[in-house]
């Protein structure tokens, strides 16, 4: 599907579901948590091109780290301020932490790969000398 939509568009649950390949529960979920806030006509859920951009954007910060909460924060300070410059300062501090947090993973995933490695060696030496004997 493009993003070139017009601002009438709207969209049913289905609709965004099968165009995020996500469960229509999984759209419910972040509506519940007051994440995406469609029109009613009835029963039936109307989504409008807001409500989908913002599901893109839940998408993306789930695949970048954020938490639901980080992104409700920055939902709320989208809709304070329209001109979005205190949105992209927190923005660019929660990416520095999300940064610093991947840094110190990769730090402690390459000491753990060390030892894995000293533990393999140990275990082949060891395999080895009782071989030979």
């Amino acid at each position: 599907m493009s993003d070139k939509h017009s601002p009438q568009t709207t969209y049913s649950i289905s609709d965004l579901s099968k165009e995020f390949d996500i469960t229509t529960r999984s759209i419910r979920f972040y509506e519940d948590q007051g994440l995406l806030k469609p029109k009613r006509r009835g029963q039936t859920r109307i989504y409008g091109l807001k409500d989908r951009v913002r599901l893109k954007l839940i998408l993306r910060g789930k695949r970048l780290g954020f938490s639901l909460a980080e992104t409700r924060r920055l939902f709320e300070l989208y809709d304070a301020d329209k001109n979005s410059s205190t949105q992209l300062h927190t923005m660019l501090e929660l990416v520095e932490e999300k940064k610093s947090a991947l840094q110190q993973q990769m730090d402690d995933i390459k000491v753990v790969l060390m030892e894995l490695n000293s533990a393999e060696q140990q275990c082949r030496a060891a395999l080895e000398q009782q071989q030979n004997t």
